[in-house]
């Protein structure tokens, strides 16, 4: 790998991390619901260089975020470094197209709650500030565990919020000449 193709990766990677910041906190500010959009630069990164930088870009953007905001975000960067690594490896074996972005949205929007539920529930009880407390409140008062008050609505979230951000990153990578893209290296 030459220092100028090393020079443009860590570029684009620290774009990446300032597109995830920058989109998560608009879409949180304008409370959309059901999408959060954080991940897309780490979904971008992964599918563009690989796991390992969409692992380092998904680490480095709840890190910086954490200290920016709250830094009981931080410990939800193994979500995005598991969302980095997964696309990662998805983006290695195939092309980066729609299919394979809705397929990998769909495996994303059940693996991110499965970490991050765990956390959500230890830092903040369930309880996160979104639209998905409506839903966690009534489970539990029907009910429901913790966990599962949590877990359920992240998954109907997470549907929506990684199907779209991988959509969006594979036109993307769509519209940037091959000599960008993960397969070209």
């Amino acid at each position: 790998m030459n220092s100028k193709n090393s020079s443009f990766k860590l570029v684009l990677s620290a774009l990446a991390i300032a597109i995830n910041i920058v989109l998560g906190t608009v879409v949180g500010l304008l409370n959309i619901p059901l999408l959060f959009l954080d991940t897309v630069g780490t979904i971008f990164s992964a599918a563009l260089f690989g796991p390992w930088y969409g692992a380092a870009v998904g680490g480095l953007t709840n890190v910086i975020q954490g200290i920016l905001t709250n830094p009981k975000d931080i410990p939800f960067a193994l979500v995005n470094i598991a969302v980095g690594i997964i696309v990662g490896l998805i983006a290695r074996r195939w092309k980066f197209n729609i299919v394979t972005s809705i397929i990998t949205g769909l495996i994303l929007s059940v693996v991110a709650p499965l970490i991050g539920t765990p956390i959500a529930t230890y830092v903040y009880g369930g309880i996160t500030g979104d639209f998905n407390d409506v839903f966690f409140t009534w489970l539990v008062k029907s009910g429901q565990s913790v966990f599962t008050a949590a877990f359920l609505p992240r998954i109907a979230s997470n549907i929506v919020d990684k199907i779209a951000s991988c959509i969006i990153v594979s036109l993307l990578i769509s519209k940037l000449p091959v000599k960008y893209t993960l397969g070209s290296n």
